[in-house]
């Protein structure tokens, strides 16, 4: 499933939204519509009340971050998020550290794709990956930001 049928603006807003109630029961309704773990939907869908979300992603306050720049220039939503696919229960697998982030804008060309491969969970890089990436950061202009004001604003 495409990250952006819940997360309708990641491509547009630098943050990924909250899918509402209706956008869960567009499936569910048919998928597994009697799950336990699907109790906090139905329970949202029948009381009209908005799902509390548990927040699995963190970046520190003083951090800021910007979805859509990320997915536009070519940032697989994999590469941060991992494979939600294959989780069982969505988890934070990469730091997202200063550090971690940093590394990753030094050297982007590891974390390029195709703009049509963006949301495809377990994505294999061509083996020209880094030709592929240093074609795609010139054709793009991407310069991606290593000074301190860029995430710390």
């Amino acid at each position: 499933m495409d990250c952006r049928y819940c997360h309708t603006n990641v491509e547009v807003s630098p943050v990924a939204n909250i899918p509402p109630t209706q956008t869960c029961m567009n499936c569910h309704t048919l998928i597994l519509p009697n799950s336990e773990n699907l109790a906090p939907v139905r329970d949202s869908w029948e009381s009209g009340e908005p799902i509390e979300w548990i927040k699995v992603h963190m970046l520190p306050d003083y951090a800021y971050f910007n979805h859509s720049a990320h997915v536009t220039a070519g940032v697989g939503c994999e590469s941060c998020h991992g494979n939600i696919a294959e989780m069982e229960k969505v988890e934070q697998v990469e730091p997202l550290s200063m550090g971690w982030c940093l590394d990753c804008h030094r050297n982007p060309e590891p974390h390029l794709r195709p703009l049509d491969q963006i949301t495809t969970m377990g994505y294999q890089p061509p083996e020209d990956q880094i030709a592929f990436a240093q074609q795609f950061i010139q054709e793009q202009n991407i310069n991606p930001p290593t000074d301190c004001s860029a995430c710390h604003r």
